[in-house]
């Protein structure tokens, strides 16, 4: 049985220590679900703390989409998958993930994979979005976007979201 694979997606540098907070919580939680997390897979930003949330869990499993053979991977990651792809990788981080999470603020990166995720038809759940990513992306998501509050409440919508 395929194991469930929830893609998070945040800023790298320029991320704030509320949304590396959330990142962290959440990816405890996805793990402690039992269910691999996805990440751009560099060494900063949210990518680095879902996945070192994710590690403190035994029997954890990330997974690392990154941009090109130069870029240094979180040390938290079990899988990198480097596709010399840059800012295109986006696309794999977008159709390898079963609901798309964008952690925090959502910078020009996030924004692609946010809508990408709504062209493919994913289910997206924005984790404490501005006003303005919140306004926009639920315009634009025909009901395929969902608001959390915390890492707990994004479980939970998941959980509504998929039969797993």
């Amino acid at each position: 049985m395929r194991r469930f694979i929830v893609g998070v997606m945040g800023q790298g540098e320029g991320a704030d220590e509320p949304a590396l907070a959330q990142a962290r919580e959440l990816g405890a939680l996805i793990a402690g679900e039992g269910w691999i997390v996805l990440s751009g897979g560099r060494d900063s930003g949210v990518m680095r703390a879902v996945n070192q949330g994710a590690k403190q869990i035994p029997g954890s499993l990330t997974l690392g989409i990154l941009p090109s053979s130069v870029v240094a991977p979180s040390p938290d990651i079990d899988i990198v998958v480097v596709t010399d792809m840059h800012n295109a990788r986006n696309n794999i981080n977008v159709l390898s993930s079963d609901v798309v999470v964008a952690c925090g603020p959502a910078g020009a990166g996030t924004a692609s994979e946010i809508a990408l995720a709504l062209k493919a038809e994913k289910p997206v759940i924005l984790l404490s979005p501005d006003a303005e990513a919140k306004a926009l992306f639920l315009k634009l998501g025909q009901g395929r976007v969902y608001i959390s509050d915390t890492p707990v409440e994004t479980i939970a919508v998941i959980k509504t979201l998929v039969t797993i």
